[in-house]
């Protein structure tokens, strides 16, 4: 019986990878009469000249199963443009889920075609679109990843019928890249999404086990006679803005009100077959949607996601990252960090008394262009140009008014190149920044003059593609005068003056500053349920990517491994399973441990479609670097962290969802909770409403205060801090067709913290976790409640040795954004938008919903009312 079943499965593993190896082929013909109108109706006799193809297997949930509805195809082609019929039969075609939203943010029943017109096995150009016509353009790049800020410009209608619904596409040759030559072969894929089962079923079967997607494609056949098309499009627009805000009296530049009327160009222009220049002068994004609320009480710079069209469309050739993944320190490090360019002014000025101040609130983007693309040979190419204006903040004392330079004049430069090798098997590149200011004001001098930034990256798979080897170096020189090049050295980023650090010291006379980093990762990403992989990550004391990229620590060695094992398969109440573990250690450049941790993750949906997820991680006691703002490193106490998540049928017009995160440090050194409850209703097809209230409550024993400067020893003020904070998204989406859209995004935003039982630093990596502070008693601490301060008098003397300015506070804001959206003709828009801010503090560190709600919504806002005009001119 054994013999008889081993036999049995080795037959199925045979037929399974035969199906799988087994090629997928359409051929298409051109047509010379008149094209098929694109109507959705598809009852032209032209497209009898070609054949049905259907055939799809799902992917999701039933790997290779027969799928629920059968789907067909028919791909026609002139000089011009490539026409695609998709039908979706459906034998309830009353179900069908046809559901409006903005371009790129589909829901409901969808379709879609990918298609590799390169044939490089890496690198497609996909457009889906769902039932009620709602468009999704996305460029697969590197074989499995997705870059959706891609918006060609291309032609969809789609309508049901008794038989299911169709889809029929027009796509622009302009919009695609492919070699001059007589006869093609493009890669093909078509693409099927049920919403009501979420069945995924693919034209060219795939398994999942796979790690390949682009590679793994079907094959278009036919198409022969067509030239690459070099368009040119230009699109200036006009603005409206109009501000209103409180005035205030005797500041000459609150006046209340502010208009304005600016415009700018933006262009797209093809320079070859295979390169796309895009290019903007005097950008205006205000219709972008405004960073959430913060609190950032650490010494790092908050990351924030890039909003901007024009520095996320094609990002993905620009991504030179410092490690391949995961989430927590470093993970952001990047060579390139597109906020840096028109980011808010970084020259601080101190305010004396009566003095006014207009300052800018971003760096003005002269002008940009990015030229990007990939040719026939394997080559893919980026360059990114932008120029920043020198920014001047205008300051008035008594009618006196002068300018100081609060940011200078600015270039940034980026190139990327990346050669693929053995049909993407290997890949090798580089990337090099170039960040260079013109500082003619002593104001300035503190940034450096130029900072020059590298990197190489070599990427080899094999056995399909279910193993790979990546290496990764990077690189970096800043050079600026003696004040900048100490700053640098002094920075959160590595504090080489922390008298702990003996293999480190600050050189008050250098004038440059060289680093160097780089990655070794190994993984297996391919066959089977079971997946796993680490990597090594270093950064040399003196690296630094913080001109045109991002990073936090420097002086690193950080050591990650992973596991992961997926049941995709349906079985008992689980449609799917995932399971993670991870474990991490790091340490500095002198061998001393800074960190080691681990965690477990489980995350599941069932057969009802609710998901849910947990999971618990360890944290052993680490050495904090920072913590002390250039005081020596501070032994933090191990920790424990648990989270907790669930969520309902998002098929269903009402869905909720429910997340909690919990953390005990250890010697009751610190704790807290956070709970997030998420509502999201759609009353109709054209309206989504959602409300996602989150609430924190966090206790630090060991939060940082002050330094207080002295001549025989610095001493490090810390205290405990009792957080609480309370944030609420409310989002409105309403779409009266594909092409028009309002949305609405509001959030307030209330945090306070309390500060007590003070303490100073005394031996910051003592092994008894108390003998790390003298915590301050009454006899030594005074609250002077008339001035707000409190006045230590450590030897007890009576003579106040130093005083600190009473901590506490409340923080609240409000911010939201209007946005109607009309693309009256594909590629040209109109926007109205309506932003609003409240902003308040107070010193009370008490925190009250209804005394602070009603204190926030007391302030006079800020009012910006702004419409944006464009049109797109095709030469």
């Amino acid at each position: 019986m054994k013999v008889i079943l081993s036999i049995g499965i080795l037959i199925f593993s045979i037929m399974c990878n035969e199906l799988f190896a087994q090629e997928k082929i359409y051929t298409t013909r051109k047509i010379t009469v008149e094209a098929p109108n694109t109507d959705g109706i598809i009852d032209e006799d032209i497209w009898s000249v070609v054949e049905w193809s259907d055939g799809f297997l799902q992917r999701e949930p039933y790997d290779g199963d027969e799928p629920s509805q059968k789907t067909a195809f028919k791909i026609l082609y002139n000089d011009n443009n490539l026409f695609v019929a998709i039908r979706a039969y459906d034998s309830e075609p009353e179900k069908i889920d046809r559901r409006l939203s903005r371009r790129d943010d589909i829901e409901g029943d969808w379709v879609g075609i990918s298609i590799d017109s390169y044939h490089d096995k890496l690198t497609a150009f996909s457009f889906a679109v769902n039932a009620a016509g709602v468009k999704l353009d996305v460029i697969n790049v590197n074989d499995n990843s997705m870059d959706k800020t891609w918006n060609p410009i291309w032609y969809v209608k789609t309508s049901v019928d008794s038989l299911g619904w169709i889809a029929e596409m027009r796509i622009p040759l302009s919009q695609l890249r492919f070699a001059e030559k007589q006869n093609h072969i493009w890669g093909l894929q078509v693409i099927r999404s049920l919403f009501r089962k979420e069945e995924f079923s693919v034209w060219k079967y795939i398994p999942q086990e796979e790690s390949g997607w682009v590679s793994k494609y079907g094959e278009l056949h036919g198409i022969s006679g067509i030239k690459p098309k070099k368009d040119v499009e230009i699109m200036p627009y006009v603005i409206a803005k109009a501000e209103r805000f409180e005035e205030e009296e005797g500041n000459p530049f609150a006046t209340g009100r502010s208009e304005a009327i600016s415009g700018g160009v933006d262009g797209k222009v093809s320079i070859t077959n295979d390169l796309t220049m895009n290019f903007t002068i005097n950008p205006d994004f205000g219709q972008v949607e405004a960073d959430p609320s913060e609190v950032n009480l650490s010494a790092f710079e908050t990351y924030f996601e890039e909003k901007r069209p024009f520095f996320i469309e094609g990002k993905n050739i620009f991504n030179f990252n410092m490690r391949p993944g995961g989430d927590g320190d470093g993970s952001r490090d990047n060579l390139f960090y597109s906020r840096r360019i028109g980011r808010r002014p970084q020259y601080e000025y101190d305010f004396a008394e009566n003095e006014y101040a207009d300052y800018p609130e971003n760096t003005r983007i002269l002008g940009a262009f990015k030229l990007s693309g990939k040719t026939k040979n394997g080559l893919s190419i980026g360059v990114l140009e932008s120029v920043t204006r020198q920014e001047f903040a205008e300051i008035d004392l008594d009618g006196n008014c002068r300018e100081i330079s609060v940011e200078p004049f600015t270039n940034y430069f980026l190139g990327r190149v990346q050669q693929d090798f053995d049909k993407g098997n290997t890949t090798f590149g580089g990337l090099i920044t170039a960040t260079n200011r013109k500082i003619i004001d002593e104001t300035m001098e503190f940034l450096p003059n130029s900072a020059y930034t590298g990197g190489l990256d070599f990427t080899h798979y094999w056995k399909n593609k279910s193993y790979y080897l990546g290496i990764k170096t990077v690189f970096s020189r800043l050079s600026g005068t003696k004040e900048a090049i100490t700053n640098l050295q002094e920075s959160s980023t590595r504090h080489f003056q922390r008298s702990d650090a003996k293999h480190l010291e600050v050189d008050t006379n250098l004038t440059s500053l060289t680093g160097h980093g780089g990655t070794v990762q190994f993984g297996k990403i391919g066959e089977g349920h079971l997946r796993y992989g680490g990597w090594v990550t270093w950064r040399s004391p003196g690296l630094d990517l913080n001109d045109m990229g991002y990073m936090r620590n420097a002086d690193e060695i950080q050591e990650i491994a992973w596991m992961n094992y997926r049941i995709w398969e349906p079985f008992s109440i689980f449609r799917s399973i995932n399971i993670s573990i991870n474990q991490w250690a790091g340490w500095d450049f002198s061998g001393k441990k800074l960190y080691t941790g681990g965690n477990t993750n489980f995350n599941a949906q069932f057969k009802n479609y609710w998901r849910t997820g947990f999971g618990i991680n360890c944290q052993g006691t680490s050495l904090s670097r920072n913590e002390l703002r250039g005081g020596p490193g501070l032994l933090i106490p191990a920790s424990w962290n648990y989270w907790f998540h669930l969520s309902t049928d998002n098929r269903k017009r009402l869905q909720f969802e429910l997340t909690s995160f919990n953390h005990v440090s250890n010697n009751n050194s610190g704790e807290s909770n956070g709970f997030r409850f998420g509502i999201t209703y759609r009353p109709s097809n054209a309206i989504s409403v959602s409300f996602l209230p989150f609430f924190d409550v966090e206790r630090n024993s060991l939060q940082y205060v002050t330094t207080i400067e002295s001549d025989e020893e610095d001493k490090y003020i810390v205290a405990e801090i009792n957080k609480k904070m309370l944030s609420a998204s409310f989002r409105v989406n309403f779409s009266l067709s594909p092409d028009f859209s309002i949305q609405y995004w509001g959030q307030p935003f209330i945090f306070s913290g309390n500060y007590s039982e003070f303490k100073r630093i005394t031996n910051s990596q003592a092994e008894d976790y108390n003998n790390r502070f003298h915590q301050f008693s009454d006899d030594e601490i005074s609250y002077v409640e008339e001035y707000d301060i409190y006045e230590f008098d450590e030897n007890l003397d009576g003579v106040v040795d130093y005083i600190i300015e009473d901590p506490n506070f409340n923080f609240f804001q409000f911010r939201s954004n209007l946005v109607a959206r009309w693309e009256y003709i594909p590629g040209s828009t109109v926007y109205f938008v309506w932003s609003q801010g409240r902003t308040g503090n107070d010193a009370s560190g008490i925190f009250s919903f209804n005394n602070n709600m009603t204190d926030l919504f007391d302030i006079q806002p800020h009012n910006i009312f702004l419409i944006k005009f464009s049109y797109r001119f095709i030469m």
